[in-house]
C-alpha cells in the first residue's frame, strides 16, 4: 500500500530528471501510472466488501504516529475516482497541452497531486491525514497557476492557496484537540472514543476546527469563492482537481469522521445549514454565467453543497445518496468539464451565447456532453436518476422539517438542470455558425475520456447492480450506517418520482425559456461589493496596509529599537508575572550571606567598570570594561567556592574580549547622544530591567535547594560518562544535543557576522 501511495512521488521526481522525453509523442505513456494504481485498486474490491484492509509502517512511535492506512469503502471509492479519472486526465493532457513547453513540469505536478490525495483518502491517522491535506494544497497552488505569465492566474492560485491553507491551520488544530481527547491519534481507535468525544466539553471547539478546515477545502459558503477563480487554470486540472477530487477532500472527510463525531445537533444542524446555502446560492449563480467553466464551477459548489447537506441529514439514506452522488457527480462533471476544455481547445471560446450547432462537426463530444447533461439533470436510465430519488428519499424521511428540506433539494436541481444543459446539450445544440465550420473533430486523446465517463453514467443507470454491491454498499458502512436497499431503476409510482418528474419539468422549461445573457451576470455583480470575496480581499488589503506599518514601526533596521523592544518587553512579562503570580519571601536579613569586606571590594570595581562602559566614547574601553566585569565574576566564584566556574567564565571572557577586539577595532567611535531625554528613556529601561533581575536572583535564593539532580549528576558522570569533571561531563554528554545545538547557533551567528563585515552595496541600494 505505501508503495502504491508513493509511487506517483517518485514518478513526479522521474519525470523531472527525464522531462524532455515527456513532451512529445511519449506523454501518453505518462497514462500507465494512475493505470496501473487503478487496476491495483480494482483488484482490492472484493477484499474490501468482506471488511477494511489495515496497513501499518512505524513512523514516529514515540509520539504515538504511525503510517496507518485503511482500505475501506469509502476511500476505495475515492482511490478509484483518483485513479480512474486520473487516466482519462493524463491521456486528455498529453494532447491538450501538447507542445507545451513546461508539460513535464505539469505531469510533475499532476503527480503529486495524485499521489497527495491518494494518501490523504487512505490514510488512518489524523497527523498524516493532515502532511496529505497539505500537500494537496502545495500541489493544487501549483496547478492552478500553472500559467504563470498571466497575471489573473498568479492570483488566483494565492487566493486559492490563502483559503485552503488557512483552514489547513484550523484543521491541525483539531486534529490535535482530537487525538488528545481521545487518546491517540488513530481514526479507528477514534470509534471506540466516539461518545466520550461527544459528550466533552471541548466537542463544539473540536467541531470548529475541523468544520473550517472541511468548509474551506470543499468551497463551502462563504469560502466558496476561489474555486470558480481556479478556472483560470488548464481545463485538465479542472476536470482533475475541481469535480472528482481536490474539492471532494473536505466532503471525504466530515463523511471519514461521520461515524466518530456525528450524530449530535451541533453536526447536524450545522452541516444542514452550510450545505443548503452552498447549495442554493452556488445554483442560483450558476446559472447567470455564460462562461463553460464558470458554469461548472458554480455548479460543482453546489453539488459540494449537496454532498454537507446529505451528510447533515444523517440517516442511513442520506448516507446511501450522499454514497452515489459522489459517484454520479464525478462521473458527468468530469465529462463535462472535459467536453468545455475541447470546445475551447477547438474554437478558442468558451462564451454559450456563441456557441452552437457543433454536433455536425464533432459528434462524439456532442454525445459525450449530451449524456453528462442528462445524468447531472437525472433524466431515467442514468446513473444521476437513481441519485436525485435517493436524494428526495433522503429528504422526505429526514428527522425534521423533511418538506423544507425537500424543497431545497427540488430547487437546487432544478437549477442545476438548467446549468448542465447550458454546458452540455446548448453548445452542440441550433446551426452551426459560418465561424465554425472550419471546426472540426480532435485527436481521439481528447474525445475518449469524456466518452468514457458519460457512458459509464449511462451503464450505470441501466445497470445499478455494476455499483451497487461493489462500491455504494462498502461506502454506506463506512459511514456507520445500515445498508440501505438494493439500488433500482424503478421503485413505483411515489413522492419520489413525481418530485423528479417536476424537476425534469422545471428544468426543461427553464432552459427553453431562459436564454443565457451577459446582462444576467452583470446584474449579479452589482452586489459584488457585499460578495464574501470582496470582504475577504479588503481585509487582506487592511491587515497588508497594519503589516508595514507594524514593520515600518518595529523592524525599522535600527538595532537600538530592537534592543528597546526586547528589554521593554522582557520587562513588563517579568513584571506582571512577579505582580500576579508571585509572592515576595525573600529576607535580605536572613537569606543572604553576611557581606565580607571582599565582597564591597569585588562590588566596587564592579560599579566602577559598568560605569566606565556606559560612558567611554571608546568602543575598546568599553569592552576593556566589560571584561572587568567578567573577571570579578570569576573572583566571586573562586571566594564561593566554585573554582570550575570561576575557569570557565575566565576562558569565555577572555575569548569574548579577544573577539571583540578584533571585530570592533575598526568600527568608527560610539554615536555621542546628546539628547536628554533618550539618555533618561534609556536610564529607566535598564534600571527597570535590573530591579527585576535582582528580585527574580532573591527569589531564587528564597527556594529550597533540591539536591536530586545535582546527586544523580555526581554519582553518574564518572560511571556513565568516564569523567570526574561533573560540569563538562554535563555539558558533552547528558546535554550533548543542548550543546550542540548552542554551538550550531553560534556559528551560524558568526556566518552572519562575516557576511555583514564583508557586505559591500553600491548606493542605490543604500537608498
Amino acid at each position: 500500500m505505501i508503495s502504491a501511495v508513493l509511487s506517483g512521488f517518485l514518478f513526479a521526481m522521474l519525470v523531472l530528471l527525464f522531462g524532455k522525453y515527456v513532451k512529445g509523442k511519449p506523454a501518453v505513456l505518462t497514462t500507465l501510472l494512475p493505470l496501473s494504481l487503478f487496476a491495483y485498486f480494482l483488484g482490492m474490491l472484493p477484499a474490501v466488501q468482506t471488511q477494511p484492509l489495515l496497513f501499518s509502517y512505524r513512523w514516529i512511535p514515540s509520539m504515538g504516529i504511525d503510517l496507518n492506512f485503511k482500505l475501506d469503502g469509502l476511500s476505495l471509492l475515492f482511490s478509484l475516482l483518483i485513479t480512474g479519472i486520473g487516466t482519462l486526465v493524463f491521456a486528455y493532457a498529453s494532447y491538450y497541452l501538447k507542445g507545451h513547453r513546461y508539460l513535464d513540469r505539469f505531469y510533475c505536478y499532476l503527480s503529486l497531486f495524485m499521489a497527495s490525495m491518494l494518501g490523504l483518502v487512505l490514510s488512518d491517522n489524523v497527523m498524516l491525514l493532515f502532511v496529505f491535506w497539505e500537500l494537496t494544497s502545495i500541489t493544487s497552488f501549483f496547478l492552478i497557476g500553472f500559467n504563470n505569465d498571466d497575471p489573473a492566474s498568479r492570483r488566483n492560485s494565492l487566493m486559492a492557496l490563502a483559503i485552503t491553507g488557512g483552514g489547513g491551520f484550523l484543521l491541525m488544530t483539531g486534529f490535535v484537540l482530537l487525538g488528545t481527547l481521545a487518546g491517540g491519534y488513530s481514526i479507528s481507535a477514534m470509534l471506540s472514543s466516539a461518545e466520550m468525544l461527544k459528550g466533552h466539553a471541548w466537542y463544539g471547539w473540536v467541531l470548529f476546527f475541523l468544520f473550517g478546515g472541511a468548509f474551506t477545502k470543499s468551497a463551502q459558503f462563504p469560502f466558496h469563492f476561489w474555486l470558480p477563480g481556479a478556472m483560470k487554470a488548464p481545463t485538465p486540472v479542472s476536470a482533475y482537481l475541481h469535480s472528482a477530487t481536490m474539492v471532494k477532500a473536505g466532503v471525504y472527510l466530515l463523511a471519514r469522521f461521520t461515524p466518530v463525531l456525528g450524530g449530535h445537533p451541533y453536526w447536524n444542524t450545522t452541516l444542514l445549514i452550510a450545505g443548503a446555502i452552498t447549495m442554493l446560492y452556488s445554483a442560483w449563480h450558476a446559472i447567470q454565467r455564460t462562461d463553460l467553466k464558470g458554469i461548472l464551477a458554480y455548479s460543482t459548489i453546489a453539488a459540494l453543497g449537496t454532498l454537507v447537506f446529505l451528510l447533515g441529514v444523517g440517516t442511513a439514506e442520506a448516507m446511501a445518496a450522499a454514497a452515489v452522488f459522489i459517484l454520479v457527480h464525478a462521473l458527468y462533471k468530469a465529462a463535462l468539464f472535459l467536453v468545455a476544455g475541447i470546445l475551447d481547445h477547438e474554437t478558442g471560446t468558451r462564451d454559450v451565447t456563441i456557441l452552437r450547432g457543433l454536433r455536425k462537426v464533432m459528434l462524439p463530444v456532442a454525445a459525450a456532453g449530451m449524456l453528462a447533461a442528462l445524468s447531472s439533470a437525472g433524466l431515467p436510465l442514468t446513473f444521476g436518476f437513481i441519485g436525485k430519488d435517493l436524494i428526495y428519499e433522503a429528504t422526505l424521511h429526514a428527522p425534521a422539517y423533511g418538506y423544507i428540506l425537500t424543497g431545497i433539494a427540488v430547487l437546487t436541481n432544478i437549477l442545476v438542470l438548467y446549468a448542465g444543459f447550458q454546458a452540455g446539450i446548448r453548445p452542440f445544440a441550433g446551426r452551426l455558425p459560418e465561424g465554425f465550420r472550419s471546426v472540426h473533430l480532435p485527436d481521439l486523446r481528447l474525445w475518449v475520456p469524456p466518452l468514457i465517463l458519460a457512458t459509464l453514467g449511462l451503464l450505470y443507470g441501466m445497470i445499478p447492480a455494476l455499483a451497487d454491491a461493489s462500491l455504494v454498499q462498502p461506502v454506506v458502512q463506512a459511514l456507520g450506517a445500515v445498508s440501505p436497499a438494493p439500488l433500482k431503476i424503478w421503485h413505483g409510482f411515489n413522492v419520489v418520482l413525481l418530485l423528479s418528474g417536476v424537476t425534469l419539468a422545471a428544468g426543461f422549461a427553464l432552459y427553453f425559456i431562459r436564454m443565457p445573457s451577459a446582462r444576467h451576470q452583470l446584474a449579479v455583480d452589482r452586489f459584488a461589493s457585499l460578495s464574501p470575496e470582496t470582504l475577504v480581499v479588503r481585509s487582506a488589503r487592511g491587515f497588508s496596509r497594519f503589516s508595514t506599518w507594524y514593520t515600518n514601526r518595529l523592524h525599522n533596521g535600527n538595532l537600538r529599537s530592537y534592543v528597546h523592544i526586547i528589554i521593554i518587553f522582557i520587562t513588563v512579562l517579568l513584571a506582571y508575572k512577579l505582580i500576579t503570580g508571585v509572592h515576595l519571601y525573600f529576607d535580605i536579613r536572613t537569606n543572604v550571606a553576611p557581606i565580607t569586606v571582599y565582597d564591597l571590594t569585588v562590588f566596587g570595581i564592579i560599579l566602577f567598570a559598568i560605569w566606565k562602559t556606559v560612558s567611554t566614547s571608546s568602543r575598546i574601553t568599553a569592552v576593556a570594561s566589560m571584561s572587568v566585569v567578567g573577571y570579578c565574576i570569576c573572583i566571586l566564584f573562586v571566594i564561593y567556592s566554585a573554582p570550575d566556574l570561576a575557569m570557565t567564565q575566565f576562558t569565555i571572557d577572555t575569548l569574548t574580549v579577544v573577539l571583540f577586539v578584533l571585530v570592533l577595532f575598526r568600527l568608527p567611535r560610539f554615536l555621542r547622544i546628546n539628547d536628554r531625554k533618550v539618555i533618561v528613556r534609556d536610564s529607566i529601561i535598564s534600571g527597570l530591567f535590573g530591579v527585576l533581575i535582582a528580585i527574580i536572583a532573591l527569589e531564587v535564593m528564597n527556594e529550597p535547594t533540591n539536591k536530586e539532580t545535582s546527586r544523580f549528576y555526581a554519582e553518574n558522570a564518572y560511571l556513565l560518562a568516564k569523567g570526574k569533571n561533573v560540569v563538562n561531563v554535563m555539558l558533552v554528554d547528558f546535554r550533548g544535543f543542548d550543546t550542540m545545538v548552542e554551538i550550531t547557533v553560534l556559528v551560524i551567528a558568526a556566518l552572519g557576522v562575516y557576511s555583514l563585515l564583508k557586505l559591500r552595496i553600491s548606493s542605490s541600494e543604500k537608498e
